[in-house]
């Protein structure tokens, strides 16, 4: 009933760097989301929130197909570094990208839309730049769904499993996950392994969701408290 730490530690790798690559690209997007106002938006966001909806497995394919050596971008990485994207780290992290960009995007702009209008028109008045005004309005009043948007990339990548097979394979310290070794275990007929394995990762996602929401939870009331303190003090 042994646990493979080293899929363990390759998940937890592939997560945070996902996570962080996603946090990069999810903030301009999720910006332009939330106060776009192009007629075609709803395309973006629907490409956004496809993954949500498609199985693992096109998603996967289609990858493994943009990133084989067939494809431009596979012959162009190739030559640039002697192998290709397909079954390595690096498709295993643009792959897992694409299938939790939705996650990541859509709690960031809805956070995003929540901040009221009129805060911004006022750190313009005082003229303030829109990424001034993004960096000292918005976020800072977006910082619960930024967090659950982290979070919950972080998460989803964990328990990848679709994606992550037909982009990565199962290559043994290069690309088996926890998902990947736990699927393993169940075919050799290894349940007891694959039971450990797999609350293994069930209490360590849920323990990180669980200090995200509560983390928000803490904020919200703290905020609300501040509200009720400013509202009833007779000094306002």
């Amino acid at each position: 009933m042994t646990i493979n730490w080293q899929a363990f530690g390759l998940t937890i790798e592939l997560a945070a760097v996902v996570s962080i690559i996603l946090f990069v690209i999810g903030l301009p997007l999720a910006y332009w989301i939330a106060f776009s106002r192009r007629r075609w938006k709803f395309l973006v966001e629907a490409i956004v929130a496809l993954p949500i909806v498609l199985p693992p497995t096109v998603l996967g394919f289609y990858v493994l197909v943009a990133l084989g050596s067939r494809s431009p971008l596979g012959r162009w990485w190739q030559s640039f570094t002697g192998h290709t994207l397909a079954f390595t780290f690096t498709g295993l992290v643009i792959g897992s990208v694409l299938y939790s960009l939705p996650f990541t995007v859509q709690p960031f702009a809805a956070s995003f839309s929540a901040v009221d209008r009129r805060l911004l028109a006022a750190s313009a008045t005082l003229g303030a730049s829109p990424l001034r005004s993004f960096i000292r309005v918005v976020v800072p009043l977006s910082i619960p769904g930024l967090i659950t948007g982290v979070a919950l990339s972080f998460a989803h990548t964990m328990g990848e499993f679709g994606v992550v097979l037909m982009v990565g394979g199962n290559i043994p310290g290069v690309t088996r996950t926890l998902s990947i070794d736990i699927y393993d275990q169940v075919e050799a007929a290894n349940y007891a392994g694959a039971n450990a394995t797999s609350l293994l990762l069930l209490v360590f996602c849920f323990a990180a969701l669980a200090l995200v929401y509560g983390l928000n939870y803490r904020r919200a009331s703290s905020e609300t408290s501040g509200q009720k303190f400013w509202t009833m003090s007779p000094m306002r």
